[in-house]
């Protein structure tokens, strides 16, 4: 963070100009147990990858979460923290749910989905991952995870191109929103991602249906809030007070 503006700060920017329904996640992803901040305590349940950044977002709560806390082969898959299981893989998963003609079509589908590859033969790359609403992370995150409406996603990404121009490419097909989309791609890429929110993620973790999804990554932050405001206030702008 180059300017050293806390994360308090960039979240009330974000949580203000954006009219956040809840706080931006902050996540990071734990290579081994030395990389969980001091303090911070194991969730207590087993649920879903999205759940928990809802957790984090709407309840305020800090706390990470290991493979055996993950109950989403898909998301704890594309997280890096467990293997792909044979019928994700194969495309029996997604193709008896009925979201494609064929296993061949759902098979495409997987093998394009951004995930942390295992190190070697097996061994996941990522040992936890550790969740906080960003005002209060503990923690310099890898992604922070925002869900708002779409007008507010436009003043993101002309946030994003402000600096440097160019063009936005997100990448999604409905599946994995949160895990993939919005947390693993940023990671992987460097870049930020929207993504329009999956079946499950909006089921488990309650996105109402007029929101998207956005991951960006930790280190495009600042950057990104600190354009908002001029492009949110900008001549012409929808959004302008």
């Amino acid at each position: 963070m180059k300017k050293d503006l806390t994360y308090a700060e960039l979240s009330a920017t974000l949580k203000e100009i954006l009219n956040l329904e809840a706080s931006p996640v902050a996540v990071k992803f734990a290579k081994s147990p030395e990389g969980i901040p001091q303090g911070i305590p194991e969730i207590d349940e087993v649920t879903r990858h999205c759940q928990m950044v809802a957790k984090a977002g709407r309840e305020g709560k800090i706390f990470y979460a290991t493979a055996d806390k993950h109950s989403c082969a898909g998301g704890s898959w594309a997280l890096g923290l467990k293997g792909i299981t044979p019928s994700l893989q194969s495309g029996e998963f997604y193709f008896k749910l009925g979201k494609y003609s064929s296993w061949a079509s759902c098979m495409r589908t997987i093998k394009s989905v951004p995930h942390c590859e295992l190190i070697g033969s097996n061994d996941p790359p990522t040992y936890a991952t550790v969740y906080a609403p960003l005002e209060k992370t503990p923690f310099s995150p890898n992604v922070v995870i925002i869900t708002a409406k779409p007008v507010m996603m436009l003043k993101l990404a002309q946030a994003i191109v402000y600096k440097s121009g160019g063009r936005i490419n997100s990448e999604f097909s409905g599946i994995q929103s949160l895990c993939a989309d919005a947390c693993a791609q940023p990671y992987l890429t460097g870049k930020p991602n929207i993504s329009l929110g999956c079946d499950g993620s909006r089921k488990f973790s309650g996105i109402a249906d007029e929101l998207m999804v956005m991951g960006i990554p930790g280190e495009c932050l600042e950057d990104i809030v600190e354009a908002l405001p001029i492009v949110a206030n900008a001549p012409g702008s929808k959004t302008k007070k």
